[in-house]
């Protein structure tokens, strides 16, 4: 069965035809809202097409690693939960779980658009500890350009909660101070069918992959991480092409933030 869908995509590649009648460089409808959660202290809501996640920032105090007593910390985590589709299940998170997160987390982290030293309260004591959650809401392909957003897009929509005199926060009454985002990185996540090059996939093309790869740029189009999937090898050729598509649908879909 897989392999005559596969037969099917690539007859309809090679007429330079997609499912849903896309060209093979182009996204779906993007929309991206803000402010989606009223405990979170950031939170944002993205839709690529039929995708759709949430991300939500909460902050604590924390006391900082031995290593690092004046940065604070950040971490992504990725929840793809059985609502959003039949192939998810419940539990801890698995490997594809694990690896989103990764690829995000490093994108953002890799890009030093975040100072983590402007999470330090008092040196070696009291550091911000930033943790963002993604969950998905649905599942149509391409969870990594979604993740990728939708955390930027939680981050950029943050507001420090206050600190009373014990340094403890308070939840309720938020400063005025954001997180100070310096850069935007977007991960643009490329797809090899055959021999052709695809963006923004359905679950059904998704699902034919040979290879992918993810590559997060900033505006003046420096690469700050990429991640390759799937088990067919790439060429320099077919890297420096990906490279090519990535930096140009970044400068696209950062205009949507």
């Amino acid at each position: 069965m897989k392999e005559e869908l596969n037969k099917h995509l690539l007859d309809a590649l090679n007429a330079n035809v997609r499912y849903d009648g896309r060209k093979k460089d182009e996204y779906r409808t993007v929309e991206i809202e803000y402010g989606v959660s009223a405990t979170a202290e950031g939170s944002a809501r993205v839709k690529l097409g039929d995708t759709e996640i949430i991300a939500g920032v909460k902050m604590s105090v924390e006391t900082p690693y031995p290593d690092s007593p004046e940065q604070g910390n950040l971490m992504v985590d990725v929840h793809l939960l059985p609502l959003a589709s039949r192939e998810f299940e419940s539990g801890p998170p698995g490997i594809n779980a694990i690896e989103i997160a990764r690829v995000t987390d490093r994108g953002i982290r890799e890009s030093h658009c975040i100072d983590l030293k402007s999470f330090c309260i008092k040196k070696g004591e009291k550091v911000w500890s930033v943790s963002v959650d993604v969950s998905t809401l649905n599942f149509d392909g391409n969870l990594f350009d979604a993740a990728s957003l939708a955390v930027l897009a939680a981050i950029k929509d943050t507001k420090i909660p206050s600190l009373d005199d014990d340094m403890i926060p308070n939840y309720k009454e938020k400063s005025k101070n954001v997180l100070d985002l310096k850069k935007e990185p977007i991960g643009i996540t490329v797809y090899k069918i055959g021999d052709h090059f695809v963006v923004d996939p359905s679950a059904a093309e998704e699902a034919q992959l040979d290879a992918r790869l993810t590559v997060t740029t900033l505006k003046d189009g420096s690469i700050c991480a990429m991640q390759k999937g799937g088990i067919t090898p790439l060429t320099a050729d077919d890297v420096e092409a990906i490279i090519d598509i990535a930096t140009a649908k970044a400068a696209e879909l950062r205009k949507h933030l």
